[in-house]
């Protein structure tokens, strides 16, 4: 089964897309989720210019999306995570390391000239396999 969801415990997406794509598949559920930015509730970036803040807000917003679904970080089994600045990936790297405490997911990091918010560091999206 196939559910499109935005998980009434997160702010709605700014946009026409959804939060996560749920599939269940044989015991188990495969979720994926939408690039995340970092905004918040009411929809305003947080930490211009501020990659640890930036980061630690988008992983704030999958960490509430997985729990929604009844997963966690420890559920991700791929990460790809969009820069506009490979400069500032160690910066990255400090927050997800505090994130990911287990065996980390796979990984894309690519760096990418601009993202469709205006002042935003980094995009991040993730797949999850959650054991039924």
């Amino acid at each position: 089964m196939l559910v499109i969801d935005n998980p009434a415990t997160v702010a709605a997406p700014v946009g026409a897309y959804s939060h996560v794509a749920r599939v269940d598949v044989g015991t188990g559920t495969l979720l994926f989720l939408s690039g995340q930015i970092a905004l918040d509730d009411d929809g305003r970036l947080v930490g211009a210019g501020d990659m640890v803040a930036q980061a630690t807000r988008v992983f704030e917003l999958i960490g509430a999306i997985l729990e929604a679904h009844g997963a966690t970080f420890a559920d991700v089994v791929n990460i790809r995570t969009f820069l506009t600045d490979m400069a500032q990936l160690p910066q990255y790297g400090q927050v997800r390391l505090a994130v990911f405490t287990g065996r980390p997911p796979t990984s894309t990091t690519v760096e990418v000239s601009k993202l469709f918010r205006d002042g935003a560091l980094l995009e991040v999206e993730v797949v999850a396999a959650v054991a039924g």
